[in-house]
């Protein structure tokens, strides 16, 4: 199984694409050579971007997790467990972490 098939199932709102993940609710948009300092994001867009990277990258660890595992021989294999929304609130805590930071 893929990693986009495994983030697929497991992220109903969110598809994985060659970028990572992207909210697939909202259409996406192009760069538009702002800077981040520029933009007017309210702390709810801010977090819910965070969430967004956080559930990509914790997607991508546990996908990368899964692979490995299969390239085991039979026998040798173990369970991958499933993350969970603490693991996407760590990651994003780290996120938002670097963003304080000057």
């Amino acid at each position: 199984m893929s990693r986009e098939n495994i983030c697929a199932k497991t992220l109903p709102f969110f598809s994985a694409g060659r970028h990572g993940i992207t909210d697939a609710s909202h259409s996406q948009h192009t760069h538009t050579g702002e800077k981040m300092s520029d933009s007017k994001k309210s702390g709810y867009q801010l977090r819910q971007e965070l969430l967004g990277m956080a559930v990509g990258i914790v997607c991508d660890k546990v996908s990368r997790q899964f692979e490995n595992e299969h390239l085991k021989p039979e026998g040798q294999r173990s369970a991958v467990a499933p993350y969970t929304t603490e693991d996407v609130i760590t990651e994003a805590e780290k996120l938002y972490a670097f963003v304080q930071k000057k």
